[in-house]
C-alpha cells in the first residue's frame, strides 16, 4: 500500500494523546480504579481476556481503563502486551468434567446427572432500566453483600460431586452422536506461533474462534440460525466455572504440577442429523463445541454453531467457509485494517485522481 510517513506531526500526535487522557479525567467523579473494573465489570473483563488471548483479569481491566471502555481497543492493547511475554511451558489438556461449577444448564433435557445449576444469569429478568442504581452508595453495597451472604450460608446439603458427567455422553451411549475417535489426536496447531493456512484443522479453527470478537461470531452464527446455512442448535450442555490448569512435572514423569485455575464457559450443541460416511451407517446428531475465557455464554454458543457449520461436507453459506469466518471475526485484525484507512493515503489517492482526470479528458 502506498503510505507516506507523517512528517512534522510529532507535537500534534503528543497533544492528541494528552487530549485523550484529559477527556477521560476531566469530570468531577473520582478516577476508576483497576480493582473496580475487575470487580464490577466482570463480563467486560472476561470478553477482553478472551479476545486478547491472555487470561489476566488485572491486565484486561487495565486495558479497559486505558481504552476508556472500548472493548476492541482494549483487546488490541492486551494482545499487543501478550506478544511481549515469553512462553515458558505448555499446559496439559484441561478436564472440564472436574470443573468447579457455578452455572450448568441443558436445553435438551430437563433432568441431567448432577442437576441443573441456574447460577448467575440475567436471562429471566425484565430488560427494564433500574434507576435505583444511579443512587448506589457504599452503604447500599454493604447491605446487598450482607443480605446475600447471610442467605447463602451452606446448610446440610450433600457435598458437590468431584466430577459432573457430560450430558452428551448420555446420547453417545445410545449411539445418537458419533463416538470419540479411537485414534490419537494429531499435534494441535498453534496459531500464535505460525500463520494459519486454509483449510485449517479443527484445533486451529477452535483457537481462532476462541479469540474472535464476540459480535462478529454472533453475527455469522445468527446468519446460520436464520437460514443462511442450516444449523439450528439445541444446547446439550452449557457450563460455567473454574478449571484447574496443570503442567507436566519437570523431572517426575507421569505427575503434574497445579498452577491454579481459570474461569471458562463451555458449550456443546446438538445439531441436525450428521452426514454419514456410508449408506450402512445409522443417522446420528452432529455436535458443535465452543469454549472461551470467562463468563461469555453468547460467544460460546456462537462458537459451537460455527464449529458445526464449518464441518459441513459441502460448504455453501458464508458461515460454513473456513477462511470467511475465521478472517472476518478477529476483532483486532478487522478493526486494525479498518482503522488503517485513517492513515495517510496521499500517493494512492493522487494516483486515483490522475486516472479519473485522464478518463474524463479522453471522454471529452
Amino acid at each position: 500500500m502506498g503510505y507516506v510517513a507523517v512528517q512534522g506531526g510529532t507535537t500534534a500526535i503528543e497533544n492528541s494523546r494528552k487530549l485523550n487522557r484529559y477527556l477521560r479525567l476531566r469530570g468531577e467523579s473520582a478516577p476508576l480504579t483497576v480493582s473496580q473494573i475487575m470487580e464490577q465489570m466482570a463480563p467486560l473483563v472476561d470478553r477482553v481476556m478472551g479476545e486478547g488471548g491472555l487470561y489476566s483479569p488485572f491486565h484486561a481491566a487495565l486495558a479497559i481503563k486505558q481504552a476508556s471502555g472500548d472493548p476492541i481497543e482494549a483487546a488490541f492493547l492486551l494482545r499487543a502486551y501478550r506478544s511481549t511475554l515469553r512462553r515458558l511451558v505448555d499446559s496439559l489438556p484441561v478436564r472440564t468434567e472436574t470443573m468447579r461449577i457455578s452455572r450448568r444448564i441443558s436445553a435438551a433435557f430437563k433432568t441431567i446427572p448432577g442437576g441443573q445449576v441456574l447460577g448467575s444469569t440475567s436471562d429471566y429478568e425484565q430488560r427494564i432500566l433500574d434507576f435505583s442504581l444511579a443512587d448506589e452508595t457504599v452503604e447500599t453495597q454493604k447491605e446487598v453483600v450482607h443480605d446475600f451472604e447471610a442467605g447463602a450460608r451452606p446448610g446440610e446439603e450433600a457435598p458437590e460431586p468431584a466430577e459432573f458427567r457430560k450430558v452428551v455422553e448420555m446420547l453417545r451411549e445410545q449411539g445418537l452422536v458419533p463416538p470419540v475417535p479411537d485414534r490419537p489426536s494429531p499435534q494441535p496447531t498453534d496459531i500464535t506461533q505460525e500463520s494459519p493456512a486454509f483449510p485449517l484443522d479443527r484445533s486451529g479453527r477452535l483457537q481462532m474462534l476462541a479469540r474472535a470478537e464476540t459480535g462478529g461470531v454472533l453475527a455469522l452464527a445468527y446468519s446460520s440460525m436464520r437460514g443462511y446455512g442450516n444449523i439450528h442448535p439445541t444446547v446439550g450442555e452449557l457450563r460455567v466455572g473454574r478449571v484447574t490448569v496443570q503442567i507436566p512435572h519437570p523431572w517426575r514423569k507421569g505427575t503434574a504440577i497445579t498452577l491454579g485455575s481459570v474461569s471458562i464457559t463451555e458449550v456443546e450443541i446438538v445439531a441436525k442429523t450428521a452426514p454419514q460416511d456410508s449408506e450402512e451407517a445409522k443417522p446420528t446428531f452432529a455436535l458443535g463445541y465452543g469454549s472461551c475465557f470467562g463468563h461469555n455464554e453468547v460467544k460460546a454458543i456462537s462458537l459451537g454453531v460455527l464449529d458445526r457449520a464449518m464441518r459441513s461436507p459441502s460448504p455453501r453459506a458464508p458461515a460454513e467457509d473456513h477462511e470467511f469466518v475465521l478472517l472476518h471475526t478477529d476483532g483486532v485484525e478487522s478493526s486494525g485494517f479498518c482503522s488503517h484507512f485513517k492513515l495517510p493515503h496521499y500517493v494512492t489517492f493522487q494516483a486515483d485522481l490522475d486516472q479519473l482526470r485522464a478518463m474524463r479528458e479522453n471522454e471529452e
